[in-house]
């Protein structure tokens, strides 16, 4: 085997250089001066000499009592306690009045609605029951028009009936051993049985593909793979390619990483270990705030408690009722029977009221 593929006729290889690189180069600026660190904004903005404005907050009024709950309230200025008078129950009192003056019966029927006196309605006369002097035809309005047609009475298909006792006999004929009557069938004909009869002489195992299709002798496929010639060799692999020897690998080196130079640089002394914080903002000494919270001890006062409240000033006491169940039989009803559990059934009495 030649080993020459459509690679190697057509397409010649060329030597070839590494691409340049089209980033330009570095270049490392070294400033010998000093560098200035006043940014733009120290150097454009000066601070102006602003006067500190004057407040318009009040001054303080409010000065500390010297004396536990010494100053007063807002409330106890402005409200001045005052002497708290019952109010006039406008509730009508439980006591029935009773009137002196005796019920005179006047109602507005009475007074507006005059009775009149009515005539007297005169007997209507009954009447007499007089016959009719026509026979009544008893003809209604279907009958008068319509009249009906003549013609035949309607024949009844009833069969009539033959008087069919109970002891009669039974003839034993229906409707179906009338209508249908048996008939003779034929006793079926016995079929001829023919003896075997084997044939002569041999017999042929000749088929259609036999005769028509004939046998050719057909030779071996030869494979189109190329024989291959194993040659058994001693020597150690080389593991050389067509693509290593072609195409050589080249040497190429990691680019390195561009950092930028500092621009201020480091300091070299010691850190004092102070803030801006630390620089400008001085510490107080803080106030306690006092509480204004009142102590827990109970208040007394000298003067006695008065027991007038509003439930005693406008709720008069109510005259208590005896349950009616209290008595053997309670008064204004009378008794009616006992059920079968034992309990009583009383009827309240209902006075009787006066006629007009």
């Amino acid at each position: 085997m030649d080993l020459g593929t459509t690679y190697k006729r057509d397409f010649n290889p060329h030597k070839t250089q590494p691409v340049a690189i089209v980033r330009p180069l570095e270049r490392r600026r070294v400033k010998k001066g000093k560098l200035d660190t006043v940014p733009t904004y120290k150097d454009d903005y000066r601070a102006w000499d602003v006067p500190k404005s004057e407040l318009y907050k009040p001054e303080q009024s409010y000065y500390p009592p010297t004396v536990k709950f010494g100053n007063s309230t807002t409330f106890q200025d402005d409200f001045v306690p005052q002497k708290i008078q019952p109010r006039q129950s406008f509730k009508p009192s439980s006591v029935v009045e009773r009137s002196p003056v005796p019920f005179h019966a006047d109602t507005s029927h009475r007074l507006d609605y005059v009775p009149h006196q009515l005539d007297s309605k005169s007997p209507r006369p009954k009447e007499v029951y007089r016959p009719a002097e026509q026979p009544f035809d008893d003809l209604t309005t279907h009958r008068r028009d319509f009249q009906g047609l003549a013609g035949e009475s309607t024949k009844s298909c009833r069969p009539t009936d033959a008087g069919v006792t109970r002891h009669a006999r039974f003839e034993g004929s229906t409707e179906f051993r009338d209508s249908f009557q048996p008939w003779e069938i034929p006793p079926p004909r016995a079929r001829e049985v023919h003896a075997h009869i084997p044939p002569t002489g041999t017999m042929q195992l000749h088929s259609t593909s036999h005769l028509d299709y004939v046998p050719y002798q057909a030779r071996r496929v030869v494979p189109v793979r190329p024989i291959s010639h194993r040659r058994i060799n001693h020597l150690p692999f080389q593991g050389k390619s067509t693509t290593k020897e072609d195409f050589p690998a080249w040497e190429s080196c990691r680019p390195g990483l561009i950092k930028k130079q500092p621009q201020i640089p480091n300091p070299s002394g010691k850190f004092d270990g102070l803030s801006t914080f630390r620089c400008h903002y001085v510490p107080h000494a803080l106030i306690p705030t006092e509480s204004c919270k009142p102590s827990q001890a109970p208040f007394r006062s000298t003067g006695p408690l008065d027991t007038v409240t509003t439930y005693a000033a406008e709720f008069a006491p109510k005259q208590q009722e005896v349950c009616p169940a209290s008595y053997a039989c309670p008064p204004g009803h009378v008794f009616e029977n006992t059920n079968s559990q034992g309990h009583k059934f009383f009827r309240e009495i209902v006075p009787a009221a006066k006629a007009f």
